[in-house]
């Protein structure tokens, strides 16, 4: 067994001492006093509660008052008590039946405790040092605090505090200065920004605080709305003297809860921290307890099937009106966790936070527009201000007032920062650039319309009759109500447009709602209706209702459109639909709005809504009955009427009647298909040409007035892919290759030329 390196300096030091002092004997107390300097030692004793200083005071005084000297003159040997022995003894015991092999100065100091009759040993007790507290702190990290004043730290925590350990004094660190952080002092500093208005939610604050029993308010609402503001201003307020005459000179102390919390290793260490927290408090004058989401209180630290949590300690301190606390939480949490527990929320007075308004919301921007211009480094203007708060409040809809506000000036600062050099001069935030982060964050297009997207709304109609052929009317109305809206001219309270789009099967009301979506540049949902015909299947649109399986989830409908607010949404064939799904869709096309099982809103103001509908195609197709009937079309606007309510018919924008295809339109059609066709044969180096014979023998084959287009892609795909499929497998065009297409006495008829043999092929070469 051998002595470590320290311990070996700490006797020698002992000695040294012993020596230097002129004394007889090296007793326990000289060996304390050379451990004292050790930093090992050190470290334990602080964790202890120890004061080092003190302790090395304490046992100066001893050797001066109680220790003879030897006389000058005479030689000075000093010899080991036998207490001094025994305290090695037992600490080289110590380690050996630990099953270690070196022996370190702190085995040593737990060995001194041992000597009860030492002086060594009364001056540790004298300062609230147990051997156990040592031991404790040795094994598992744990740092005490002791009595009423003090809490636990980890181990893990040494290193980050060592700074703060230098020259504490003897009570060791003060809890509230480990747990809390004082907001007067801060707003002293200059690290809190002003508050602006809520004059009437700071003085029943005020007056609350002033009472004698109960005088605790909490601040209840929803979250972005100031809370915590508040709470800051009041520190403020404070600070400038601006508070009744009973709350000069008061101290806010915010309550860290990660840090009350982070370590809590053993049962009860977080109830210890927490108690010295409220001590500390009681011993400070004035002091103010500030707990933002004050409902992490309810069921903090209770061991499991306990009832004692954080909240039940407070409670004494509470009632009795020896501790002012303030706390902040929301409506939902207040409701679910904080009023539960009946004798805890008796205990406050509930100030209710309203969001504010667009003006008053505007007056706290201003106010606090010269912190975000001093930090980004750019000016914001008047308009750019204005419209951050109007723009916040209009489309950013899942955060409130004057939060949303404050990261939209913010955000746009950071973009102008970002993107200006380190020479460039003080930058201006313009309204263009708030719309633009407004778009970002809430996925809408900008107010301003940039020239990419007016030249694609230009060309939307034209584009959309290049897709879609023969229904030049359809396609001129839902433009035209696309291009009002964009215009900024449309209902601001409603989506884009809501469509009904009417007609036989197979003429093109999906495709349109797909060309439209990818002409625009922005999202396609689709959601067929065919599976939402029984009634327990539309809640999958808004959530299933509490109780039931998935109730958690949210809604598909609800979901897609809070993920891609700028969308087309196609909603197919919505006869087949359940009639409670109808009263669904009369708050989205009135007020662009529908709220989910968990209470968040979807907002549709950017989304165009398209129905699909066959219903009256049968009325249509009908061959009309005697002389000087009703035609067609009114037949089918009657069974439209049969079907769709009228109220809900008096939301929709329009009812769009597809016509059925004509002839001249098939042609097209078949050139829209082939020309589909080719390009996936390109990929494989297979190029078609349609001789004008085959295309004609297509559009006259598969032209069905009943049925619209559908009938030429499967007659496409029976007489023209599937012998492809097998030439390209297994025949001719492996590798490759050219492939003509013609109609042969009433068939069609395939010529093929394989790639070897065939010539480079143009772009002109291909029909």
């Amino acid at each position: 067994m051998r002595i470590s390196r320290e311990l070996e300096i700490s006797l020698a030091l002992a000695f040294n001492e012993a020596r230097r002092r002129r004394h007889e004997f090296v007793c326990i107390e000289h060996l304390l006093y050379a451990l004292l300097h050790d930093e090992d030692i050190i470290d334990i004793i602080r964790h202890c509660g120890g004061d080092v200083d003190a302790l090395k005071r304490a046992l100066e005084n001893f050797f001066d008052r109680h220790l003879e000297r030897v006389p000058d003159g005479l030689p000075v040997q000093p010899q080991q008590t036998t207490g001094f022995q025994r305290v090695l003894q037992r600490a080289a015991a110590h380690v050996q039946s630990a099953g270690k092999e070196e022996i370190q100065a702190r085995n040593v100091l737990v060995a001194i405790f041992r000597e009860q009759d030492s002086h060594a040993a009364y001056f540790m007790e004298q300062q609230g040092i147990t051997r156990l507290d040592v031991l404790n702190y040795i094994s598992h990290g744990v740092s005490k605090i002791f009595e009423d004043n003090f809490s636990r730290l980890p181990a893990g925590d040494e290193d980050d505090d060592e700074e703060e350990l230098e020259g504490e004094p003897r009570k060791g660190r003060d809890p509230l200065a480990l747990f809390t952080t004082e907001l007067v002092a801060k707003a002293a500093a200059g690290k809190i920004d002003p508050i602006i208005g809520r004059e009437q939610e700071l003085a029943r604050t005020a007056h609350v605080l002033c009472r004698r029993r109960k005088n605790n308010p909490v601040f209840v609402g929803e979250p972005g709305v100031g809370k915590t503001a508040l709470a800051e201003g009041l520190a403020l307020m404070i600070h400038r003297g601006k508070v009744p005459r009973s709350l000069q000179n008061a101290k806010i102390y915010a309550l860290d809860m990660g840090a009350l919390l982070a370590g809590t290793r053993f049962r009860g260490d977080f109830e210890q921290r927490l108690k010295g927290v409220i001590a500390g408090l009681r011993k400070q004058p004035n002091a103010i307890l500030f707990i933002d989401e004050i409902h992490t209180l309810v069921g903090a630290g209770a061991a499991s099937g306990g009832s004692l949590d954080a909240s039940n300690i407070l409670k004494p301190a509470l009632q009795a009106g020896e501790l002012r606390c303030i706390g902040a939480t929301t409506y939902q949490d207040y409701k679910n966790y904080f009023e539960r527990d009946r004798a805890l929320a008796r205990r406050f007075q509930k100030i209710e936070i309203a969001e504010p308004t667009v003006e008053q919301t505007l007056e706290i921007v201003r106010g606090l527009k010269k912190h975000y211009e001093r930090h980004h480094g750019v000016t914001y203007t008047r308009g750019a201000l204005k419209a951050a708060v109007e723009l916040a409040a209009r489309y950013i809809n899942d955060r409130h007032l004057p939060d949303k506000a404050l990261d939209v000036i913010d955000e746009a600062g950071a973009k102008l920062q970002a993107e200006g050099g380190p020479t460039q001069r003080r930058r201006v935030v313009r309204v263009k650039d708030v719309e633009q982060i407004v778009a970002q964050m809430a996925k809408i297009p900008p107010r301003s319309v940039s020239v990419s997207d007016r030249e694609r709304l230009q060309t939307l109609e034209r584009d959309l009759k290049l897709s879609v052929f023969g229904q030049d009317e359809a396609i001129h109305t839902l433009a035209s109500a696309i291009k009002l809206a964009r215009a900024g001219l449309g209902q601001p309270e409603k989506p884009v447009g809501c469509f009904l789009f009417a007609g036989p099967t197979g003429v093109g009301k999906t495709e349109v709602a797909k060309q439209l979506a990818s002409t625009l540049g922005i999202e396609f949902i689709r959601f067929d209706m065919s599976e939402y015909m029984e009634a327990h299947t539309v809640s999958r649109l808004i959530g299933a209702p509490p109780g039931y399986v998935g109730f958690d989830q949210g809604g598909l409908l609800t979901d897609a459109i809070r993920k891609t607010p700028h969308a087309v949404l196609l909603l197919d064939e919505i006869e087949k639909a359940h009639p409670n799904l109808f009263n669904i869709l009369l708050q989205v096309m009135d007020h662009a709005t529908l709220t989910d099982n968990n209470g968040r809103k979807a907002d549709f103001r950017n989304v165009i809504l398209i129905m699909t509908t066959n219903a009256g195609a049968q009325e249509m197709a009908a061959a009309p009955i005697g002389f000087g009937g009703r035609s067609n079309e009114h037949r089918s606007q009657e069974a439209l009427e049969r079907l769709f309510s009228p109220e809900f018919r008096n939301r929709l924008d329009a009812i769009i009647h597809f016509k059925p295809l004509t002839p001249d339109v098939v042609e097209k059609v078949v050139d829209k298909f082939i020309a589909q066709l080719d390009a996936q044969l390109n990929e494989r180096q297979v190029f078609l040409q349609i001789t004008p014979a085959a295309r004609q023998y297509l559009a006259e084959k598969g032209y069905d007035r009943a049925f619209g287009a559908r009938p030429m892609a499967r007659l496409i795909q029976t007489e023209i892919k599937r012998v492809l499929a097998d030439e390209i497998l297994f025949g001719r065009l492996q590798n490759g290759g050219r492939v003509e297409v013609d109609a042969v006495g009433g068939r069609l008829a395939f010529r093929y030329e394989p790639l070897s043999e065939a010539r480079p092929v143009g772009a002109a070469d291909i029909d």
